[in-house]
């Protein structure tokens, strides 16, 4: 098969409006992963017996089990529950809390790296619990994990693509949705895979001037 200029130029607006549903994606399972990822973390350090083996038992199936299959469970099997959404929504919620899990363990890297001087002179100041982990302890475990969570912004982004498979016409659904109905599959999967190379490499790039920045001083 040989590159057709004028087709592949005739599928770039399709390309895009997929590329603008995977960015969407994206944020929204960040947000989700970002917050829920820090609770599950603040739970786990808290230690309290029950709660704290539920979340790491949570954290580890997550962890342990793909995110195409979780996805396949959220859109196929739950609506025989009674619990529905469309596509978008389902993935969005899907991998926000598939990488939630991932994100609890970096957040909980972080905490635990927060000097124990620092709890000590918490305790020994009388601060209660909610000013201890707003005011010192989280400021300085978000710091130096925010390069990590970066990174997983990155591999959300990539992975986003597993989400054809229960129909969200992201960028990849959209690619082969066009070789599909026209028997040409070289110019939409290569438009795609250059699209998400176009935000993944300079994300990367930033990521890693972060890095930088925030690594420990010696």
């Amino acid at each position: 098969m040989i590159w057709d200029n004028d087709f592949a130029l005739s599928v770039v607006p399709a390309l895009l409006q997929g590329l603008v549903v995977t960015v969407q994606i994206t944020l929204l399972g960040t947000l989700l992963a970002a917050l829920l990822g820090l609770a599950l973390a603040v739970l786990r350090q808290l230690a309290i017996p029950v709660v704290s083996q539920a979340v790491a038992f949570a954290v580890m199936f997550i962890r342990g089990t793909p995110l195409l299959v979780q996805a396949y469970c959220a859109f196929f099997v739950l609506p025989e529950y009674g619990v529905s959404a469309d596509a978008f929504t389902t993935g969005a919620i899907v991998i926000g809390i598939n990488y939630s899990a991932y994100m609890a363990e970096v957040y909980r890297s972080g905490i635990q790296g927060v000097h124990r001087g620092q709890w000590e002179a918490c305790t020994a100041l009388g601060l209660p619990a909610s000013r201890t982990w707003g005011r010192v302890i989280l400021p300085q475990a978000l710091r130096s994990v925010v390069p990590m969570l970066g990174n997983y912004l990155i591999q959300m982004f990539k992975d986003s693509a597993v989400l054809s498979a229960i129909t969200v016409v992201e960028l990849l659904a959209t690619a082969q949705a066009i070789g599909t109905s026209n028997f040409r599959y070289l110019e939409p999967l290569t438009i795609a895979a250059v699209l998400f190379l176009a935000i993944s490499y300079p994300s990367s790039r930033l990521i890693s001037r972060l890095e930088r920045r925030y690594a420990p001083q010696h």
